[in-house]
C-alpha cells in the first residue's frame, strides 16, 4: 500500500482543487531536487512506457516519466518514492506530484537553461571575444565550445566532425538562434529537419555557458543521422570522417531548403566555393601508336571544361614509399601542404580510370569560401582491404596564400586569398579499427585544445603538424583581421 506524502493543503470545491490553488509559488521539496543527476543530454522518453509523449524528468533521481495523472507513471513513481518535483521536458513547466500544482520559483531558472539555452544577439555576438572560462555544478571548470563529447559505443568519427563545425563562427551563430531556421516549411513527411533541430541543439548545449557537467553527450544528434543516413552511419560501428563530413553538410544544406543550383542555405554561405575542370579522353594504352595519334584529333578527345561547386577540397597524397633506415623500421614520409595542392594550379594533370576509360583532368580553383575544408586521402580501397598512407603533411597553421591557385581573371577580382587553420581531424591507427581526436582553435584565447571524446587538452600549435591530419577547415583572412593565433 502506497503512502501519500504530506503536501500542501488546498480548499477543494465538488472534489475538485481550485485552480488558483494549483499554482503555488512556495513548494516544501525543492532542497530535495538533485542538480548532480540531471541530464537533458539523452532522448525525452518515459523509462517504463518508452513514450515520447507528455514526459517528465524527476528532478530528485533524474529519471523520465510520463504524464501526471493519477495512474501514470510519473504520478506512481512521486507516491512510491517520495519524488516530488517535477519538469515537463516539453512546456519547460514544473510541477509538484502526487499533488498536482505547478511550481513556480525563480531559483529553478537554471534548470530549464539547462534543458534549453538561449542566446541574445549580444552573446552570440561576444562568444569569440571573451575567454572567460565557465564552473560547471560539479565544480569542474570549462570553456564554452570547447568541451568533450561522450563517446557512446564507436562515433568518434562523428563527434570530431560535430566540433570542427561548432567551432566555424557563421555557422555555430545561425544554429545558436532557433528563429533562422524554426520557420523554414519542409514537405509533410519529411523527417531530414530533425538533423538540422538537433544540430542546433547540441550547438546550444556545446556553447552553454551554465552547464551542470563539462560535457555534453551527442545522443540526440547521432539517433537522428542514424535515422536520417538510413543507418549508413551508426554509433556502434566505426564510420569515415570524411564521407560522415559530406553525408552531413549536404544533408543539412537540403533539409534548410537548399538546391542544387539555385537556392543558397548557410552551409554553401560558408563552405562552397567553384572550380573548372579541364576533361581529356586518352586512347586505350594497348592500341598502336599511330592509331592513338589519328585518334587524338577525333572531337571525342578533345579537352573540354565545365564549371562545379565544391564543399571540399581532396588533397591526393604520393604513395608512400617503404624505405628502411639502419634498425630497419620504417620511416614515415612527409610531404608540404604546397605539393599536394600544386593539384589545383590549373596546370598539374591527373589521369583517372574507369573500367572501360582513362582521363587526364585538371582543376583551376575560380572561388575561394570563407572557410575551406581540405580532406587529405589517406584510405585507398580495393577488392579486398582498405589501406592507408601514414605520409606526414607539412603545413604552416597560419598564412596559407592560395592566390596561385586562382585562375588570372578571377586573381584581380578575389582580394582576399590567405586562410589560417581553425581545425584539424587526425585520424590515428589502424584503417578500420582507428580512432579520431580534433585540434581546434578557441577564437577568445587564440589557444589550440585537443579534443578527444571526452578528454580536452591544450595543445601547442607546432605539436598539430606532427599528426596525420585527415581534415582541416581553414578561415579565410578579411581585410581588418590580423592573424590572432599562437604560433
Amino acid at each position: 500500500m502506497f503512502m501519500v506524502a504530506p503536501s500542501c493543503l488546498f480548499s477543494t470545491k465538488n472534489g475538485r482543487v481550485d485552480s488558483e490553488d494549483r499554482r503555488s509559488r512556495h513548494c516544501p521539496y525543492l532542497d530535495t531536487i538533485n542538480r548532480s543527476v540531471l541530464d537533458f543530454d539523452f532522448e525525452k522518453l518515459c523509462s517504463i512506457s518508452l513514450s515520447h509523449i507528455n514526459a517528465y524528468a524527476c528532478l530528485v533521481c533524474g529519471k523520465y516519466f510520463q504524464g501526471r495523472g493519477l495512474k501514470s507513471h510519473a504520478y506512481i513513481h512521486s507516491v512510491q518514492f517520495s519524488h516530488h518535483v517535477f519538469l515537463n521536458l516539453h512546456t519547460l513547466k514544473f510541477y509538484c506530484l502526487p499533488d498536482n500544482y505547478e511550481i513556480i520559483d525563480s531559483s529553478l531558472e537554471d534548470i530549464t537553461y539547462v534543458l534549453k539555452p538561449t542566446f541574445t544577439k549580444q552573446q552570440i555576438a561576444n562568444l569569440d571575444k571573451q575567454a572567460k572560462l565557465s564552473r560547471a555544478y560539479d565544480g569542474t571548470t570549462y570553456l564554452p565550445g570547447i568541451v568533450g563529447l561522450n563517446n557512446i559505443k564507436a562515433n568518434d568519427y562523428a563527434n570530431a566532425v560535430l566540433q570542427a563545425l561548432s567551432n566555424v563562427p557563421p555557422l555555430r551563430n545561425y544554429f545558436l538562434e532557433e528563429d533562422n531556421y524554426k520557420n523554414i516549411k519542409r514537405p509533410p513527411g519529411d523527417i531530414m529537419f530533425l538533423l538540422v533541430q538537433r544540430f542546433g541543439e547540441l550547438m546550444r548545449k556545446l556553447w552553454n555557458p551554465r552547464n551542470f557537467k563539462a560535457h555534453v553527450s551527442p545522443h540526440e544528434m547521432l539517433q537522428a543521422v542514424v535515422l536520417c543516413s538510413k543507418k549508413t552511419f551508426q554509433i556502434t560501428k566505426q564510420g569515415d570522417g570524411v564521407d560522415f563530413l559530406s553525408w552531413f553538410l549536404n544533408a543539412l544544406h537540403s533539409a534548410l531548403g537548399g538546391t542544387k543550383k539555385k537556392k543558397k542555405t548557410i552551409v554553401t554561405d560558408v563552405f562552397q566555393g567553384s572550380m573548372r575542370i579541364f576533361t581529356k579522353k586518352l586512347p586505350h594504352p594497348d592500341l598502336p601508336a599511330e592509331e592513338k595519334e589519328q585518334l587524338l584529333h577525333n572531337d571525342e578527345y578533345q579537352e573540354t571544361m565545365v564549371e562545379s561547386t565544391f564543399m571540399y577540397l581532396t588533397l591526393d597524397l604520393p604513395t608512400a614509399p617503404l624505405y628502411k633506415d639502419e634498425k630497419e623500421q620504417l620511416i614515415i614520409p612527409q610531404v608540404p601542404l604546397f605539393n599536394i595542392l600544386a593539384k589545383f594550379n590549373g596546370i598539374t594533370e591527373k589521369e583517372y580510370k574507369t573500367y572501360k576509360e582513362n582521363f587526364l583532368k585538371r582543376f583551376q580553383l575560380t572561388k575561394l569560401p570563407p572557410y575551406l575544408i581540405f580532406c587529405i586521402k589517406r584510405f585507398t580501397k580495393n577488392n579486398f582491404f582498405v589501406e592507408k598512407n601514414p605520409t606526414i603533411v607539412n603545413f604552416p597553421i597560419t598564412n596559407v596564400d592560395l592566390r596561385e591557385y586562382l585562375s588570372e581573371e578571377v586573381q584581380a577580382v578575389h582580394k582576399n586569398t590567405t586562410y589560417d587553420l581553425i581545425a584539424n581531424i587526425v585520424h590515428d591507427g589502424k584503417p578500420s579499427e582507428g580512432s579520431y581526436r580534433i585540434h581546434v582553435l578557441h577564437h577568445g584565447t587564440g589557444k589550440w585544445y585537443e579534443l578527444q571524446d571526452l578528454q580536452v587538452t591544450d595543445i601547442l600549435p607546432q605539436m598539430i603538424t606532427l599528426s596525420e591530419a585527415y581534415i582541416q577547415i581553414w578561415k579565410r583572412r578579411d581585410n581588418d583581421e590580423t592573424n590572432q593565433q599562437g604560433a
